[in-house]
């Protein structure tokens, strides 16, 4: 994968350490977070990140990275990727 300099697809990386710390790059919007689920729009499609007392620490949508702490319980991805104009984020994730 390339970076996203001149229109191009940039790097999605997901680094987990110890169960409690998260470093994700290639994020391009967070939808929704609160204490045990975290809702997230990456380059390779949405993320779901599910566990108990998270906390995004750390957003930069310009450099698309984001950290985050809590107990990691899971990270699933949904097949696909942003969807169509207008069409909720719940909808995005279920295709």
């Amino acid at each position: 994968m390339e970076d996203l300099t001149n229109g191009k697809q940039r790097q999605h990386r997901c680094m987990l350490t110890n169960r409690n710390i998260c470093n994700l790059s290639g994020v391009a919007d967070v939808l929704s977070f609160d204490l045990n689920e975290i809702l997230l729009e990456t380059d390779q499609g949405m993320l779901m990140i599910k566990g108990n007392d998270l906390h995004v620490n750390r957003l930069s949508l310009d450099k698309g990275e984001v950290d985050i702490e809590g107990r990691v319980d899971s990270l699933t991805y949904s097949e696909g990727g942003y969807g169509k104009a207008g069409e909720s984020f719940l909808a995005k994730l279920f295709k």
